[in-house]
């Protein structure tokens, strides 16, 4: 792995000498700089994580040299030195954008914690630059979000079946998005400036089906008052979305396969033939090939649907999508809400990863629109997210070895989580008010670790 690399800037050749020294030996490059503009001119030549920088220089101070880092690029954050401590020197900088102030002496294990915190802190920023570009450029199929190898896959099978007039066959479980890639395909088509009409059969009971569908003429059947279009209709030089196609009824399934097959319709209680081009595009959770089996389903018209067939994964074996997805939610979700939640921290980052989403996209953005909702904060918290999340599918981390700090850190969140839950004979309430921490948070430690509730 690749040194970080520092810029030290202190005018003072000693001083400077020995934080170099100090700063080398726990592992960092350092580039070392008497003055603001000297400093200035490494930065625009030289790739730089992190600034230290004296308050007090010649040629220009620490704080003229924080706002041109903040000009030239404000994702690197500047920690500033003083020996002249004050209040409002140290309100002013952090305003104008300083990571932290720090006082001389400089204490060497403060500011190598710092730093640590500063180049984590530029990680997450960084990352987080990158998923807005993601959404914007990495794939972007009629403004579908994936980046997971297997979505690219479905993607690509998708814009290329999307010029044809090939019927297509999306499976899936509920809430993956069958509806949302329907609508890329048919954008991504000729038939684009045409109507999409969407169409869900399990919505409606089964003697509704057949009118929705077909449409039917006035005083066709009770109720019948006037007459109605049906989607084939309405999805004329379109295209037609039927969702849950596994629930049409039977007799339906034969007057459906008719128009597949001859291209017209005839309202209900109607003789007139209406000719029809339009692009079917069905979707279905249920396998289609039992329902044939079983004698539910038609295989011919299984067949007539099933020309292109694609099969969009789960989300949780597609977790590459999360970071992207999530970010894209969040930011529609404070538009909508007018909330300015910016991020998320990393332990909801980390729930969010490590969930199976048995809803699939759907829940995910529920998820997330709740979460902006409920936030107080700047960034998305354990706190915010659903209770159903912190029920973790997948084992306790056991055998994974962390090292160094996070190590002895882990170390740490352990045994002052077993001992608060003896002191207080396992009640959790008790041991999180005592460890100063939501009940949220302890049971999301304890999953991590591998406590068992008792």
């Amino acid at each position: 792995m690749a040194k970080h690399t520092l810029l030290l800037v202190e005018d003072e050749k000693t001083q400077r000498d020995v934080l170099a020294a100090h700063l080398e030996d726990a592992g960092y490059q350092v580039l070392k700089a008497e003055t603001a503009e000297s400093a200035l001119g490494m930065l625009k030549m030289q790739t730089v994580d992190c600034v230290i920088s004296d308050f007090h220089l010649p040629e220009g101070s620490g704080q003229d040299l924080l706002e041109s880092v903040q000009t030239l690029n404000p994702s690197i954050p500047v920690i500033l030195v003083t020996a002249y401590a004050s209040v409002d020197g140290a309100v002013e900088a952090m305003q104008t954008g300083a990571y932290h102030y720090l006082t001389k002496p400089v204490n060497i294990d403060e500011l190598l914690m710092v730093i640590k915190r500063a180049l984590q802190h530029q990680i997450l920023v960084s990352e987080n630059i990158r998923l807005k570009k993601l959404l914007d450029d990495q794939h972007s199929f009629s403004g579908l979000i994936a980046s997971s190898a297997r979505m690219e896959k479905v993607l690509n099978l998708a814009s290329r079946v999307a010029e044809t007039k090939a019927s297509i066959l999306l499976n899936g479980e509920s809430g993956t998005g069958k509806e949302v890639l329907a609508k890329a395909i048919h954008l991504a088509s000729p038939r684009k400036e045409a109507p999409f009409i969407g169409f869900n059969v399990a919505a409606l009971p089964a003697t509704l089906i057949e009118s929705e569908l077909f449409g039917h003429e006035k005083g066709a059947f009770t109720g019948a008052d006037k007459q109605r279009i049906g989607r084939f209709e309405l999805a004329n030089g379109g295209t037609l979305f039927i969702d849950e196609i596994g629930d049409i009824p039977v007799e339906v399934q034969t007057k459906f396969l008719r128009v597949l097959q001859e291209n017209y319709i005839e309202r209900l209680g109607g003789s007139t033939r209406i000719d029809v081009d339009i692009r079917v595009i069905a979707a279905t959770h249920k396998n289609l090939e039992t329902m044939i089996r079983e004698g539910t389903f038609r295989e011919d018209l299984y067949y007539r649907l099933n020309v292109v067939n694609i099969q969009i994964p789960p989300l949780r074996e597609r977790k590459d999508d999360i970071p992207a997805l999530s970010q894209f939610f969040l930011t529609r979700a404070t538009e909508t809400n007018h909330k300015s939640v910016t991020g998320f921290t990393r332990e909801a980052f980390d729930v969010l990863m490590k969930y199976d989403f048995p809803g699939n996209v759907r829940e995910l953005e529920n998820a997330i629109e709740r979460a902006v909702i409920l936030s107080r904060e700047s960034e998305i918290s354990l706190d915010d997210l659903p209770e159903s999340m912190f029920q973790l599918k997948s084992e306790p981390r056991t055998g994974q070895s962390a090292s160094g700090m996070d190590a002895q850190v882990e170390a740490l969140e352990k045994e002052l989580i077993a001992s608060a839950l003896r002191q207080n004979n396992g009640n959790q309430s008790n041991a999180a008010r005592q460890l100063e921490v939501t009940e949220r948070k302890l049971r999301y430690k304890m999953q991590k670790y591998g406590f068992k509730e008792k």
